[in-house]
């Protein structure tokens, strides 16, 4: 697909409202602990204000539910993003109150004005064709560059496209780039072309899984979601996690592997413990026997080498979820070898967000990967062959 381009707009001397992805973590002090969004998002202000623009910048952050709570705010964004851009960035007190349309109408071209966060109206995650408005209102362009929200059809996502004709809004450069690379991904990857999939759920990646199918040459599987695939099979699997009413569903897409030639990888060993807490007693097990009223969390050993074995290979490697509980040091040597492994290859490696993203910047790899997604849930909805809300509006038809 081919989205608008925001080079082609005419920005000069104009307003120009930024959607962007600021949703950071945060230590218990209130610091970020990993500012990669924020960072992402700088090449798109950057043109901007090359282009004598005034910026307003827009972001949510956590879930306040439509509340002012301070914890959310985004002051801590704000002074980050004033490191990072070597410039004032005015943040305003509220998201359409009159501190914000104000600052926002006295905006002077090369500033930036960063608006509180959005999910302090209600109307955010609603999409209230209001609050769209007055949003859309700031400004004379908009630009999309938050990938990480563009599968939510909210008020700042998709609703104010409404307001912008074709000639006035945009994809950012960020927004571009994951669309483009997901796209060759998925329509002309260099083959052999290997998915390794985790996370705790089949249900979540269920989805993603049947899409995949048709398009990869291998699957791996490990974190959680491994065991109702294994309890299918018939085995032990004791306390481990495991999801009864997807074991049809499992089934099904084993079987579709098998009728697409699709090689279908299942760890033959776990680290399994008593309980579900850094401090459990822990052993090596076959995933066969896993012993009642102990849980599988992570890969084992055996699993690991097969696993880096059927991806010796690979030209292209799709990652979309950890191996086990990485949280947790003890379950995380799975999670982390295959880390190391798929770094260490000659492969182009694509990891898709949210705790994938996470775990290879805990241990250091992200600089080693090919491309890490901004986006967990919307790198997911893609994967699973979806058009993203935010995106729609900025298809060229």
């Amino acid at each position: 697909m081919e989205l608008l381009n925001i080079k082609k707009l005419d920005l000069a001397n104009k307003k120009v409202f930024i959607r962007c992805d600021f949703n950071v973590p945060m230590d218990e002090f209130g610091n970020i602990s990993d500012d990669r969004r924020i960072r992402s998002a700088l090449t798109t202000i950057n043109y901007c204000l090359d282009q004598d623009c005034a910026v307003i910048l827009a972001s949510h952050l956590g879930r306040p539910k439509g509340e002012m709570v301070e914890k959310y705010s985004l002051v801590p964004v704000a002074r980050r993003l004033q490191q990072l851009l070597k410039r004032h960035v005015e943040l305003a007190g509220d998201v359409v109150g009159d501190d914000a349309m104000q600052k926002a109408k006295d905006l002077p071209r090369h500033e930036v004005l960063l608006l509180e966060n959005l999910r302090y109206e209600s109307g955010e995650t609603e999409n209230d064709i209001e609050l769209s408005k007055k949003l859309a209102s700031m400004s004379e362009f908009y630009i999309n560059d938050a990938f990480g929200v563009s599968h939510r059809a909210h008020s700042s996502v998709a609703g104010i496209t409404e307001f912008f004709d074709d000639e006035h809004k945009a994809a950012g450069f960020l927004l571009q780039k994951e669309i483009q690379f997901f796209g060759k991904l998925m329509n002309k990857p260099t083959r052999p072309f290997a998915a390794i999939v985790g996370g705790s759920k089949v249900s979540g990646k269920l989805e993603a899984l049947t899409n995949l199918l048709p398009k990869v040459d291998k699957i791996f599987i490990g974190g959680g979601m491994a065991f109702t695939f294994l309890k299918q099979m018939g085995y032990n699997i004791g306390a481990s996690l495991v999801e009864d009413d997807l074991l049809d569903d499992a089934q099904k897409v084993m079987d579709k592997a098998r009728e697409l030639g699709v090689k279908f990888y299942l760890p033959v060993d776990v680290i399994a413990a008593e309980k579900f807490s850094e401090d459990a007693v822990s052993k090596i097990v076959t995933a066969q026997e896993i012993p009642d009223n102990w849980m599988g969390l992570d890969i084992g050993p055996a699993s690991v080498r097969l696993y880096r074995e059927g991806l010796s290979d690979v030209q292209t490697v799709l990652w979309n979820g950890p191996m086990g509980v990485y949280e947790m040091d003890k379950f995380a040597r799975g999670s982390s070898k295959i880390a190391h492994f798929v770094a260490d290859s000659y492969a182009t490696t694509v990891v898709g967000g949210g705790d994938t993203a996470d775990l290879v910047q805990r241990i250091g790899l992200d600089e080693e990967m090919s491309f890490i997604s901004t986006g967990g849930g919307a790198s997911l909805e893609l994967l699973e062959g979806k058009i993203l809300p935010g995106v729609a509006p900025l298809i060229i038809q």
